[in-house]
């Protein structure tokens, strides 16, 4: 059996997409001063570098980001395998701003679940949103995204992979099935 690549999002779509999000988050943070990124490893970290550019790029104003590891934070490590943390980077307290988690993909809820316990480490946000740049759906659990990029329906079985620049040498998403 051959493995079918289908792309998703292009360069140029992908683009296009982080500047809508970076919009959709400026138009629903009341106070702008008050957000904080937060990127879970691996690929939400350089979302949320792209998404601060951006945000920063459509209103002058610099946002603060911070890079998330949840691996023990996650109830599903005996079925993921060992994994080697990455290093969680918030040189801030969280008490009183609006957060918003960023990753690449939403699928079964438990990467969330585990990032929202791990950001009580670091204080309490007056608010956590979050911000996906695909979501699949097959939720196990009972969150839901606020800021979508792209919903893509897909089979449990397909792969949705995500390319960045930063660490991949280019920009797309793909879907990856049989």
């Amino acid at each position: 059996m051959s493995t079918k690549v289908v792309e998703i999002l292009s360069s140029e779509e992908l683009r296009r997409t982080l500047t809508r999000l970076a919009s959709q988050i400026i138009e629903r943070t009341r106070d702008l001063s008050q957000l904080v990124l937060l990127g879970i490893h691996t690929r939400g970290v350089p979302l949320a570098n792209l998404l601060a550019r951006q945000i920063e790029t459509l209103e002058d104003i610099s946002v603060s980001v911070g890079a998330l590891d949840i691996t023990f934070y996650r109830d599903d490590l005996d079925k993921i395998g060992l994994r080697t943390p990455a290093k969680t980077e918030i040189p801030f307290d969280l008490t009183g701003k609006t957060v918003v988690l960023v990753d690449d993909v939403i699928f079964k809820g438990r990467t969330i679940r585990a990032a929202l316990n791990a950001v009580n480490e670091y204080g309490r946000p007056e608010v956590i949103r979050l911000a996906v740049l695909v979501d699949r759906g097959h939720r196990e659990l009972p969150i839901h995204p606020d800021f979508v990029g792209k919903k893509l329906p897909t089979a449990k079985e397909e792969i949705v992979k995500v390319y960045l620049q930063d660490g991949d040498g280019r920009d797309a998403v793909e879907l990856i099935g049989n």
